[in-house]
């Protein structure tokens, strides 16, 4: 990997994930049209305007790094990324989200080793006005609505019980299975990669995923809770890496100390 990744460059992709933030505001503010993919999943045209707006970046920042995002994924441009480095690119996370004019919504992009794992991510919720970014070099950050950043961390569990982060839109039997083994003092639904960010500032101690996802989906907030202290694990216990065939992800647990 010829791309070296330092202050300067974490602070390029941070501008452009605010821009392609902005631009999906333009059209989250408007009554935009809904379309569908070939897999019938939804999508917007502010997908489509954010990925057009990162691709371009991206390509001048580390023209050697393949690109995996998603639309681009959907039409068909799926680059060979074997034994390299690649980025990933969700433009809009929380489509769904999006649609209902709920607030969840994110920006993400990430930067993934020769080794498989995420070295790099941000995660950027433009309605909310926050974004993340976290790698295990740098450790992990949020800029708030106001402008100031802080150093954000996983946290101990609490021993009157964790908070439990789930899918707003997909929670499954399993995830209840898999959380009758802890003492659980609240379980807070969420939407899009806020799930992970909220795990690593340590407002959750655990988000279970026992259902789909794409690697585009999770490999910013995975590389956002890895700078912040904590762990994304496969329900075996296993490293939780990309790559994978078809860029599908299997289950996951993200979790604090």
């Amino acid at each position: 990997m010829t791309f070296k990744l330092n202050q300067a460059a974490i602070e390029k992709l941070l501008e452009i994930a605010r821009i392609a933030g902005d631009a999906t505001m333009e059209i989250y503010k408007t009554d935009f049209e809904i379309y569908s993919k070939k897999d019938e999943s939804p999508v917007t045209e502010a997908d489509r305007k954010a990925e057009a707006i990162i691709l371009p970046v991206l390509k001048e920042l580390a023209p050697d790094i393949p690109i995996v995002a998603e639309e681009a994924f959907s039409a068909g441009h799926i680059p060979n990324v074997d034994g390299s480095a690649f980025w990933l690119v969700d433009p809009v996370d929380g489509t769904k989200q999006f649609i209902k004019k709920q607030d969840e919504f994110t920006v993400n992009i990430a930067l993934i080793d020769e080794s498989r794992r995420p070295i790099f991510g941000v995660v950027h919720a433009p309605a909310l006005d926050r974004m993340f970014w976290g790698s295990l070099e740098y450790g992990a950050f949020v800029r708030e609505a106001d402008g100031t950043v802080k150093e954000i961390s996983v946290r101990e569990a609490p021993k009157e019980g964790i908070i439990a982060v789930v899918s707003r839109s997909h929670k499954t039997p399993e995830v209840d299975d898999y959380l009758k083994d802890f003492k659980v003092a609240d379980e807070v639904s969420s939407g899009s990669s806020i799930k992970f960010c909220q795990v690593a500032e340590g407002i959750a101690d655990v988000y279970p995923r026992f259902g789909p996802t794409m690697e585009w989906d999770t490999g910013a907030g995975h590389a956002v809770v890895l700078g912040a202290g904590g762990t994304v694990k496969t329900p075996e216990g296993d490293d939780f890496l990309y790559a994978k065939d078809g860029f599908k992800n299997g289950f996951f647990i993200a979790k604090g100390k």
